[in-house]
């Protein structure tokens, strides 16, 4: 076989050797070599393969497929802006620590800068971003039909890409940029009987990476007044199960729940961090309070420090001390507090918000269920309404908190839950990446996917920022409020994808049932009071 088949054919056989199970695929002509070797993996059972048109929203499906299977995923595209299409999902994967794995195919080295056709600078293209760039080289003509000289070569530069996404080594997860130049002839010449390139013996992978153990213990004295900030993608802290805990939808509870607009109301001494804090002004406040010694856990090299007051990291806390009753006691009366608040003047409320949306569909969930949350309003409102439960996974791209992707990062997690998914998103994050539905016949979809849109014409977060202040009312409209007046039953009857416009009660029992498939439930919602739903919320619970 001719050079590039043979080593397309010998990096997909060892990315499945490696772990691999779901591979997106965009088409074009100088990745064609890697195209065939997967569609044969595919119609073996090696793996799943997705083709994707659009190389932007490829990147997203596979940061759902890896999040919620948790096992690296490539994307294997051709040369040129198809490579800079992955930039957004490369920058979520790397803040994000998700493993994947951007798989360009290249033009041979030697026709950088001779003006030869899509042919761009592109190794080295992510920078910083991304925790490994490697090049495979070349394949050329061997002697020996099974590419003997090679062969270890390919294969065991495989294994360092699926190693360097994992973090096996270093405890950070990532992205990969891996990079290969193929020479033309780009399809395959194989004749019958042609042995593959030999991999290990019983399919395994051709080197072996064990999982890096860090073990940091870190003295932490709970008796001062406590509260422990469960930030996304934080582990199980099993050890903090004493204290009161401000945790974000995509986090475990560790303690006992705290409100986070209750926090305002107290006075810890001493805040633990766990996980990546995105969400909470709250929140931010007290990390940057100089009165309040901050510890930080953590399983990789970073830690979160916006402000510049942690005192120590660690992998795991050795606790001693315990908090007092009455901090506890103050700690949940607060926290019971603000849900009764929050749950009363959303039923007092005269018109249907985003928050009203979110209340719907986290009472909606069961155990067994995933959920994935839009990075603007909806995953701040499932914060407000809701806390994280057992048995529950909940999703949200929080790595750069932007809202590109998101409606193929749902599709990804929903094609890796055997359970039912629901997608709660706002309206500007499913036009940006409405074409997430765009899945070809014959291609894997999701069996029971619900995309739930609140609609309020537009960007209803500014709402309660600075912008929305009502003194930059003349130009709040156009600039931030960005109404769009779209039809979004028509754009789901582009894509065949069934539609449903409901209110609130109706959405109710819609989520008692299931998609049979993707489906869309619209729910139409208002901005304009939002800024003040959320003071008069603020003051309820301060009363």
């Amino acid at each position: 076989m001719n050079p590039s088949t043979a080593q397309a054919q010998v990096v997909v056989d060892e990315l499945a050797r490696g772990g691999v199970r779901d591979v997106v695929l965009c088409p074009g002509s100088r990745n064609a070599p890697l195209a065939f070797a997967l569609q044969a993996a595919d119609a073996a059972g090696r793996l799943r393969l997705h083709m994707r048109i659009d190389e932007r929203t490829a990147g997203f499906l596979a940061i759902g497929l890896a999040v919620a299977s948790g096992r690296p995923v490539p994307v294997v595209m051709t040369s040129g802006t198809a490579v800079a299409n992955l930039g957004p999902a490369v920058l979520e994967a790397n803040y994000a620590r998700v493993p994947l794995i951007v798989l360009s195919a290249n033009r041979p080295y030697e026709m950088l800068g001779t003006g030869a056709n899509q042919t761009v600078e592109q190794f080295g293209l992510f920078g910083s971003q991304v925790r490994a760039a490697i090049s495979l080289g070349l394949a050329e003509v061997e002697a020996d039909p099974e590419y003997s000289r090679q062969n270890s070569v390919w294969r065991s530069a495989v294994c360092r890409v699926l190693a360097a996404a994992r973090g096996t080594r270093s405890g950070n997860a990532g992205p990969v940029h891996f990079d290969i130049p193929l020479r033309e002839p780009l399809v395959p010449d194989a004749r019958e009987g042609d042995p593959l390139p030999a991999g290990r013996d019983s399919g395994r992978p051709w080197t072996a990476t064990q999982y890096a153990t860090l073990d940091v213990p870190l003295d932490i004295d709970l008796s001062p007044d406590t509260v422990v900030i469960s930030g996304h993608g934080a582990g199980h802290r099993p050890e903090l199960a004493a204290l009161p805990t401000v945790a974000e939808p995509t986090a475990p509870m560790h303690g006992p729940p705290l409100h986070p607009l209750a926090l305002s109301l107290l006075r810890p001494k001493q805040a633990i961090i766990t996980g990546r804090p995105t969400l909470h002004r709250q929140v931010s406040r007290v990390l940057a309070d100089p009165e309040v010694t901050v510890y930080a856990l953590t399983t990789g090299p970073r830690w979160p420090d916006v402000s510049g007051n942690v005192v120590g990291t660690g992998t795991r806390a050795v606790t001693y001390g315990a908090p007092t009753a009455a901090w506890l006691d103050g700690c949940r009366e607060l926290d019971e507090r603000a849900r009764a608040v929050i749950r009363a003047e959303l039923a007092a409320h005269p018109k249907p918000t985003g928050l009203h949306v979110a209340a719907a569909v986290m009472d909606a969930l069961h155990d067994g269920d995933q959920l994935l949350l839009g990075a603007s309003n909806p995953v701040r409102d499932a914060a407000l309404v809701s806390h994280p439960r057992p048995g529950i996974r909940v999703l949200s791209n929080r790595g750069v908190a932007g809202i590109d992707g998101t409606v193929s990062a749902a599709v990804g997690a929903a094609l890796s839950h055997e359970g039912r998914t629901l997608a709660l998103i706002g309206d500007l994050t499913f036009l940006h990446d409405a074409s997430g539905l765009l899945i070809g016949p014959g291609e894997p979809r999701p069996k029971d996917l619900t995309i739930v849109v609140a609609n309020d014409d537009g960007g209803g977060i500014f709402e309660l920022l600075e912008q929305g202040d009502p003194q930059y009312a003349g130009v709040f409209e156009r600039v931030f409020g960005t109404p769009h007046g779209m039809d979004l039953a028509a754009l789901c009857a582009a894509y065949r994808v069934p539609h449903r416009q409901v209110d609130l009660s109706e959405l109710a029992v819609e989520l008692t049932r299931h998609a049979h498939g993707i489906r869309v439930l619209e729910v139409a919602t208002e901005r304009s009071s939002l800024r003040e739903l959320h003071a008069t919320v603020r003051a309820g619970i301060a009363d």
